[in-house]
């Protein structure tokens, strides 16, 4: 039974694909079982958090053997509902754009890119990665025929709100923002923002 989202603390969410991938790059160096321990000192994260964080969805690994990186990591998938597939849709062909549209690693975690699009007519036609650029006009089509619910909005930050506007009314439920501005959303719509100016100013408070 799946546990009710509201219920565990959005942190604790945001820390899963933290050990989803650590639990993978063990896997490819051949461990078959792992520690709270071990799995903190990949990630710089104590052994009780690990725990605690794990018991918000249930029993894992066992007494005197730990866990098994395998089964924790088919666990985690199914937590963050990633066993399926997600198709997404890339709205923005310019810098950061297409090097999302041509990130190779996106399939093999779960999210297909379903279309990237833009409004320029420049653009349409170009060949980014696998994905030939579509006009925004067959945005909305795409979405309902490929049943998407996740979007990236790549474009400039006067064109955002736009396009998240348009997003939202096509059904896109989940927004991944790398426009550097706040989107005025409705609460019922997921939003991550990536703005990497805003860590570089993190970072440099800490900087002599």
């Amino acid at each position: 039974m799946r546990m009710v989202a509201k219920s565990i603390p959005d942190i604790v969410v945001a820390r899963l694909p933290l050990y989803l991938r650590a639990l993978a790059d063990m896997q490819s160096r051949g461990a078959q079982y792992t520690s709270s321990q071990a799995l903190g000192a990949c990630l710089g994260i104590s052994s009780a958090q690990i725990r605690k964080d794990l018991s918000h969805f249930g029993e894992f690994g066992k007494q005197g053997t730990g866990y098994s990186v395998e089964e924790l990591q088919t666990r985690l998938r199914q937590i963050l509902r990633i066993e399926k597939e997600w198709p997404v849709v890339i709205i923005g062909a310019g810098q950061i754009g297409r090097a999302l549209a041509a990130y190779p690693g996106f399939a093999h975690r779960g999210f297909l890119v379903h279309g990237i699009f833009d409004s320029d007519a420049a653009r349409i036609g170009d060949l980014v990665g696998s994905q030939q650029v579509q006009h925004v006009d067959a945005l909305a089509d795409v979405i309902r025929s490929a049943k998407v619910r996740i979007a990236m909005i790549a474009v400039p930050a006067q064109s955002a709100q736009l396009v998240a506007d348009q997003l939202v009314s096509y059904g896109i439920v989940a927004l991944l923002n790398y426009a550097p501005i706040a989107l005025n959303i409705p609460a019922s719509v997921r939003v991550e923002n990536i703005d990497p100016v805003l860590h570089l100013q993190h970072m440099t408070y800490y900087l002599d």
